[in-house]
């Protein structure tokens, strides 16, 4: 099936690409359906837990059987091969190397009348980490969620994945949860474990903040129980633009886009946005031809059909502003001095620069959390970080002389907004010494 290609000047309206830069943030269907599990599992706990596993992963589950037990966490460590295991290992080195510089230090400033003012980071106490595993079990997303709670020193870091319906989670992901940190598993997967990690039950203490990936109904569930505890970003179908100029290579192209068209929801969108009509044509050709290699056909086929768009823009400044409005969660840089172009990048989750920087090496390998927003929430979001997993707090520390300097604004503004015991409060101090 060929993709579609278009034309566009850059300025005015096009259909095609109207179309397909709407996206809608949040599934109406999902949200109901959301609705409906969190309030049975707020209500009645491991029951309503065990009941939706069932239901929705056709897996029968006892409450004891919930947790993933020690003995088959060693045992996954004797499975995994030995090659996955040294590769997990080299991997959460550079997601610990890239986590700690970019870790912000406590700092503090001197006040003008010798008083101290600054902000502290500590880690927080629970943390809840969403692993997808109906597709695929994403051991990535392991390793760069709890991975990072890890570095960030949280000392209970609780994971929930789905099982099959033999209870069974592939070693290779409990291995990979094992050696990223995680201190609690669960096989548990869907609404019901986002439910379960925001309220608690009697067997499972409720966590601070959720974070992790999925599909349109752990989206769902996540934003509904925001306030009952933090949560990280709005993280659904994967999404990745190209921007590319005439020296690009067609192939490295079409392979990009089509690793994001294989996840599986159907939902995934790809966008080339080039200056060379040439490219585009050479890029759909190369599209319809890797696309017959791969192994998820059905998947990818259905992104092809609604999800995948290539425009030709006049110019690479338009072209630019065609991906900053798109705000995807993956741009790649494929032009001639890509790093030039980097600083004219507004709106992405995450930016690849340059033809030896494939978007995978971000979803796998590089050091940044492949945790990033989509559905064009790039625009107000940014990805996951080692600091989503500390606490910060602002601190101050007056003199007596640094306070008498600020009193008239105090009482200014206390006086302006009704609040005569906030006056007080500071003045009282002077009028007892």
């Amino acid at each position: 099936m060929s993709v579609r290609m278009v034309t566009w000047t850059g300025t005015g309206a096009s259909k095609a690409v109207d179309a397909f830069l709407r996206r809608r943030p949040f599934d109406p269907d999902a949200e109901k359906a959301a609705a409906g599990v969190l309030e049975e599992v707020r209500r009645r706990g491991n029951r309503a837990v065990a009941q939706y596993a069932r239901r929705f992963d056709g897996v029968s589950l006892r409450v004891a059987e919930f947790r993933v037990s020690r003995r088959e966490r060693n045992d996954a460590r004797k499975k995994a091969p030995a090659d996955f295991r040294t590769a997990v290992r080299a991997v959460l080195e550079r997601i610990a190397a890239f986590a700690r510089a970019g870790m912000r230090p406590d700092w503090r400033i001197s006040g003008p009348r010798g008083g101290t003012l600054g902000e502290q980071f500590v880690p927080l106490d629970r943390v809840g980490v969403y692993v997808p595993g109906g597709a695929a079990p994403l051991v990535s997303t392991a390793l760069m969620t709890a991975g990072l709670a890890h570095v960030a020193g949280v000392p209970e870091i609780v994971a929930c994945t789905p099982c099959g319906p033999d209870r069974r989670v592939k070693p290779e992901l409990l291995y990979a949860l094992e050696a990223a940190g995680a201190t609690e598993i669960y096989r548990v997967g869907g609404i019901q474990a986002v439910g379960m990690m925001a309220y608690g039950t009697r067997t499972v203490r409720k966590v601070q903040k959720i974070v992790g990936p999925g599909g349109p109904f752990v989206t769902a569930a996540k934003r509904q129980v925001y306030g009952h505890v933090a949560l990280d970003l709005v993280a659904g179908p994967s999404e990745i633009a190209v921007l590319a100029d005439e020296t690009a290579d067609p192939a490295f192209v079409a392979a990009d886009m089509l690793s994001q068209a294989e996840h599986g929801t159907g939902h995934e969108k790809a966008l080339l946005a080039t200056t060379s009509a040439p490219l585009a044509k050479a890029v759909a050709a190369e599209i319809d031809a890797q696309a017959r290699t791969l192994g998820r056909q059905e998947a990818v086929l259905r992104v092809l059909r609604r999800g995948m768009l290539l425009v030709v823009v006049g110019t690479l400044d338009r072209a630019m502003d065609l991906c900053n409005r798109f705000a995807p969660e993956h741009l790649e840089i494929m032009v001639r001095e890509p790093k030039e172009w980097l600083r004219k990048v507004r709106r992405a989750g995450a930016v690849f620069v340059g033809k030896w920087t494939p978007e995978v090496v971000g979803d796998f390998a590089a050091g940044p959390s492949h945790v990033l927003p989509t559905g064009g929430s790039a625009a107000w979001f940014s990805g996951l970080t080692v600091d989503d997993f500390r606490r910060r707090s602002s601190f101050i520390s007056f003199t007596r002389a640094d306070l008498l300097d600020v009193m008239p604004w105090v009482e200014s503004l206390s006086r302006v907004e009704g609040m005569d015991g906030h006056a007080r409060a500071a003045r009282i101090r002077f009028e007892k010494t």
